[in-house]
């Protein structure tokens, strides 16, 4: 019986913790989809389901904000030895550029001896 009273006061909290705001975008958003025929409960689920959406949302965007701010962090931490900074962008954007250079390179390559071969017969 305990663990029930917990369980539901812990839902409380997490329904308390959605804004007035969200709940009022997706109840609009759920009316405004609405079919012909369509329940009030039918809504009131979808309108559930666009909550779910942008809460969901929210919490990637609060993510990418902490991820960037501790990028941030370090590049401001290491900004005292910038060669280790060009290091590291060097590290990480070397590989792929040469990668692009020799397969649009081959591409073209094979496109022109197509073209030849094309063009001959």
């Amino acid at each position: 019986m305990a663990h029930n009273n917990q369980h539901s006061k812990n839902q409380a909290k997490k329904k308390a913790a959605v804004s007035e705001h969200t709940v009022n975008e997706a109840d609009a958003m759920a009316k405004a989809t609405a079919r012909p025929g369509q329940t009030k409960e039918q809504t009131k689920l979808i309108a559930q389901g666009i909550q779910k959406g942008i809460d969901e949302y929210k919490k990637r965007q609060k993510g990418k904000a902490r991820e960037l701010d501790k990028k941030l962090k370090k590049v401001k931490q290491t900004t005292s030895n910038p060669q280790q900074i060009e290091s590291e962008v060097e590290v990480t954007q070397a590989p792929a550029q040469p990668k692009l250079a020799w397969i649009l390179l081959g591409l073209s390559w094979v496109g022109f001896i197509a073209y030849i071969a094309l063009m001959s017969k």
